[in-house]
């Protein structure tokens, strides 16, 4: 068994074939009894190439998480282990991560996972011995290395996975004793009581799932732990780094760079520890909190020196982490570090004790005192790095996204930025002017660098955009102070200092009142030249990034006129770059979009006498598969053609004839080119401007774009491309269907109606998914209500039925909707009629009244836009007030069944235990969606006013030093947001569940029910109501 498993693992690392085959063969060997002893025996084998062992040991897993218990999410049905051969595993593999002595550090960590796997589903009934043994392990001062290493990531990776909260519990004493013993043992490598620590500090994860429930046993037990752990993490902190090594003896293993690497590691842990207990229980830390913060800020004071040298004079690698995941490079501490001292700022003690400072320094307070030593420290760990010069001297995107904070690598440069932005939220203008009493003093200095000159208005630059989106304005006096310091940089030879000083004259712009508009104007103007003239790249596209804050901030006369000039030098930039040679640049690319569009947007009509459009789609056609950067194009481009056409048809024409051939060149480019992003956005801007296009449409229009969207509606499956030809198509028969009407194919001879229904019929069919068909039925109904039944004849019920069939099987929620709306604008016009036709339609056997008010009635609740929703409710309502027995004998899904079982449904037990519902007529779901309606119409899920204060009080620093839920987060801290990067921007309101309040839509439901409880049988209806259903009604009287 053993030569054909080494054969057979060695072939899952061949080429895709003879992978494939040996896969399945090892799924074929599950049943074996002897295979899981034969994966073990190959993993424990030193002689075995490490490749291999890693590979048994990964398929050991696999079978493990499929065949060894019920209890492990991922089993498979049938338990393949016999309860000896399970035993035998558990012993050698605990051995294999443990005691066992190999070289391979993956191998052991690979029988870790393997371990804890084990564990979660026979801990500690079948395995009582396993957590003594590792304990037993941790605490024997005669472990090796190998076998305290081993132990101390068996018990990490059970600590993360393998426990329940009722286990923990059972042993969280003297598991944290052994892992506090291990961690104040001096004797001990230090990187093995940096590992003791960050096992501590998983604990917290299952403190947190419990902590609701069990409060005041979590509060004791951490009472208990603190006692001992506070003072360590403080005593960790204070004490000095050793000498760090030189670059040649960076990576070797023993001596200085161990000790280095080491008590770096240590201290890491200490402060993400220390924060993790802020997060969840920060009143345990208010009293130790001045002395943690002021031993956290010496720290910082202590290795500014090594970090300049290693980092802004040197070019040492950071942000590594060795093989256990533990950081111990000197900037991550860094970081660390400065989000502990800002979450400590917070802290009652210490801000009371920085305010009492600030009170008795008096005016003194910006020059002398705590505030600009805070300054001068988040200066000196701002200045730009030798690695970021490098990298941003290649590459201007990197500069830019940093510049954005687009990025996700969070530095001790932004951390800084970070904790200067919680002073600013806290002391105001006061910041400002520490800043630049600090900034004045510094400039003033020959002796400063370049560097700590543009941190320092790195840092000021940061906190003004702050202060911008919260419209905290600054006083025109303080703003003037900093004109000397601009200036000097714009002087400057350093490429990077200039920038900063364009950039920061931006900032001020937008901050300051009418009265900084001449020195605004002035920089204004200088940017626009420096973006032709400047050599410096870095400087060129700063200034293309500071345009936007200039034409926000001045009065609209001063940009008007400098709108040609401006589009001049954004057009010969572009013209001395190509924007296609790096797939990387798509941040250069954004930021010019978003600054053309501002130049635009200040005087649409520019776009109608200029090269704007033509560079604007420029820039879109070389980013077209840049999602960021088509959404600004497109939503720009809505604008534009908006307030085009509200100046009348004549400018729309003139547009048309500006833009129509170069979106019908990009679709026939895309098209040959294969190029779909290309030919997508074009599609999309094409919609945009049938979208907001004038009644009627330009002679022409029809003929020049119609051909090429059938072409693409009836050859595409891509839902980004049939989607918006879907829209354009519907716009055009919703602006001008008398000049579709006399349009034909030309290459068929169909006359439009006909083609319309060719692409209605394709999208409605198996071929085009829910997705890419979402719009069919916003085409329909538009088809629908412009032609009438003279003009479809017998296509109408054809198209009708067609409809009902797809709504059938239509799964996604956009695409349902789209399909209900068909039947429900029709009912808004003949109710009976639809009631009528549904009732004779046959659907595989099922009426197909049943089939669309099922559907309909399920999914209204979740419709999304205001026309749409109004128009449902509408509908319904018209329906209901047919009184049609019909509709009463149509049984569709009503309320959710409740099933308290006191427990949290896992996805799991969802799939075994899905949702139940009643059963109820249509009717009376009609009166329940109704009702629903009416609680959304009335603005009942806005947050008012009241709500939004009560919030922002929440929001209060001291709250925060409250004990608080484990899921409330702190998205000031650097550590946070680089967890939130990976998530989208932006949101809608039906993003976060909020609907505006409807006015029109609440009379006309008030007046429904209203009207409806005067009637026969709404009385029964009422009766079968919840009683929360039923008293919302009651409240309307």
């Amino acid at each position: 068994m053993e030569q054909e498993l080494l054969r057979l693992l060695a072939d899952t690392q061949s080429p895709s074939d003879t992978r494939k085959a040996a896969e399945l063969r090892l799924l074929h060997l599950y049943s074996n009894e002897t295979f899981s002893l034969s994966l073990v025996a190959i993993a424990s084998h030193n002689s075995v190439p490490a490749n291999l062992r890693q590979s048994a040991l990964s398929v050991l897993k696999s079978f493990i998480l499929a065949a060894w218990s019920p209890k492990l999410d991922e089993f498979k049905g049938q338990i393949l282990v016999n309860d000896a051969n399970k035993a035998q595993l558990r012993r050698v593999l605990l051995e294999l991560a443990t005691t066992a002595e190999t070289a391979e550090r993956k191998v052991k960590s690979l029988a870790s996972h393997a371990v804890s796997k084990i564990a979660a589903a026979d801990f500690p009934e079948e395995w009582p011995e396993l957590l003594p043994t590792l304990l037993h392990i941790i605490n024997d001062p005669g472990s090796t290395d190998g076998a305290l290493h081993g132990a101390l990531k068996v018990l990490l990776d059970l600590v993360d996975s393998g426990f329940s909260e009722e286990q923990f519990f059972n042993v969280a004493r003297d598991l944290v004793s052994t892992l506090f013993a291990v961690a104040t043992t001096e004797s001990r490598k230090i990187i093995f009581r940096a590992l003791a620590v960050s096992v501590f500090r998983s604990c917290f994860d299952t403190l947190e799932m419990v902590l609701e429930q069990h409060k005041v046993a979590v509060k004791q037990f951490m009472d208990e732990a603190l006692s001992s752990w506070s003072p360590f993490f403080i005593s960790i902190l204070k004490a000095p780094l050793p000498q760090y090594p030189t670059e040649e003896e960076e990576s070797q293993e023993g001596g200085i760079p161990s000790q280095w690497r080491g008590m770096i590691a240590l201290k890491l842990q200490a402060v993400k520890t220390l924060m993790k207990i802020r997060m969840l229980f920060p009143t345990l830390l208010t009293a130790q909190s001045p002395a943690i913060f002021t031993t956290v800020w010496e720290e910082l004071s202590n290795i500014q020196g090594a970090y300049r040298d290693l980092y802004i004079d040197d070019e040492r690698q950071g942000r590594l982490e060795d093989a256990d995941g533990l950081p111990y490079t000197l900037d991550f501490l860094v970081i660390e570090e400065l989000d502990l001292m800002q979450a400590f700022l917070k802290a009652p003690p210490v801000k009371a004790e920085l305010q009492t400072q600030l009170q008795n320094a008096g005016q003194a307070a910006t020059t002398s005192g705590w505030l600009p030593e805070v300054i001068k420290l988040v200066v000196a760990y701002a200045q730009i790095t030798t690695e970021e010069e490098g990298l941003w001297d290649i590459d201007v995107n990197l500069f830019l996204s940093e510049e954005t904070s687009v990025t996700a690598n969070y530095t001790p440069r932004t951390c800084g930025g970070d904790l200067v932005i919680k002073l600013g939220e806290w002391l105001k203008v006061m910041t400002v002017e520490g800043l630049l009493a600090y900034g004045n003093s510094l400039f003033a200095d020959p002796s400063s660098t370049w560097k700590s000159r543009e941190a320092t208005l790195f840092i000021l630059n940061q906190l003004l955009r702050d202060f911008n989106e919260v419209d905290q304005q600054i006083p025109l006096k303080v703003a003037n102070g900093f004109n000397d310091c601009i200036q000097f940089c714009l002087q400057q030879g350093q490429g990077l200092l200039r920038a900063r000083g364009y950039l920061v004259a931006g900032s001020l712009a937008r901050i300051v009142d009418e009265g900084f508009a001449p020195s605004a104007g002035s920089y204004f103007q200088a940017a626009i030249k420096a973006i032709m003239k400047d050599p410096s790249e870095i400087v060129q596209v700063s200034c293309i990034r500071v345009l936007q804050d200039f034409i926000a901030a001045l009065p609209p006369t001063s940009v008007h006129w400098m709108q040609v000039p401006i589009l001049n030098a954004l057009s010969e930039f572009m013209s001395a770059k190509d924007l296609r040679e790096a797939i990387d640049s798509d941040d250069l690319k954004v930021t010019l979009a978003e600054t053309l569009r501002d130049v635009i947007m200040a005087n649409t009509n520019i776009v109608l006498s200029s090269i704007a459009l033509d560079v604007f789609f420029s820039i879109a056609s070389n980013g077209a598969n840049n999602y960021h950067l088509v959404m600004i194009v497109t939503e720009a481009f809505e604008d534009i053609v908006s307030q085009i056409a509200e100046q009348g048809p004549d400018s729309y024409i003139r547009l048309c004839e500006k833009v129509l051939p170069s979106l019908t060149s990009a679709i026939d480019v895309g098209h040959m080119t294969q190029e779909a992003a290309l030919t997508n956005l074009a599609v999309d801007l094409l919609r945009a401007l049938a979208e907001n296009g004038s009644e009627p449409l330009p002679n022409g229009f029809v003929g020049t774009v119609m051909h090429k969207l059938n072409r693409l509606l009836l050859a595409s499956t891509e839902g980004e491309l049939i989607r918006p030809a879907t829209l354009a198509v519907r716009h055009i028969i919703a602006h001008d269907f008398n000049q579709l009407l006399g349009w034909r194919e030309p290459q068929t001879g169909k006359d439009a109606i006909e083609t319309v229904l060719v692409i209605i019929d394709r999208l409605l069919g198996p071929a085009v998914d829910d997705g890419a068909a979402a719009e069919v039925g916003q085409l329909a109904s538009e088809l629908v209500e412009k032609a009438g039944s003279e003009k479809l004849g017998p296509y109408l019920p054809q198209l009708l039925r067609a409809v009902a069939q797809r709504l059938a099987t239509a799964q996604k929620a956009q695409f349902i909707q789209s399909l209900i709306l068909v039947f429900a604008r029709l009912t808004l016009i003949s109710p009976r009629e639809v009631v009528d036709f549904l009732s004779q339609v046959d659907l595989g056997g099922e009426s197909g009244l049943n089939v669309v008010m099922s559907k309909w009635l399920e999914n209204s609740v979740n419709f999304a836009g205001y026309d749409e929703i109004k128009q449902n409710i509408i509908a319904l309502a018209r329906l209901l007030g047919l009184d049609d027995p019909r509709l009463s004998q149509v049984q569709v899904k009503g309320d959710l069944i409740i099933r308290d079982t006191g427990r949290i449904k896992t996805r799991s037990q969802a799939r075994q235990n899905p949702d139940q519902y009643t059963t109820v007529p249509a009717t009376l779901k009609i009166v329940k969606v109704l009702i629903e309606e009416l609680a959304s119409a009335s603005g009942s899920n806005e947050i008012d006013a009241a709500t939004a204060a009560a919030l922002e009080e929440e929001g209060s620093d001291e709250d925060e030093w409250e004990d608080i839920p484990g899921g409330t987060l702190d998205l000031g801290l650097s550590v946070m947001k680089q967890e939130l990067m990976t998530f989208g921007e932006g949101g809608t309101q039906s993003t976060f569940g909020i609907r505006q309040r409807d006015d029109e839509t609440q009379a006309f439901l008030l007046d429904f029910f209203r009207e409806a409880s005067t009637k026969p049988g709404f009385q029964e209806l009422f009766a079968a109501l919840t009683p929360d259903e039923q008293e919302k009604l009651r409240s309307l009287s």
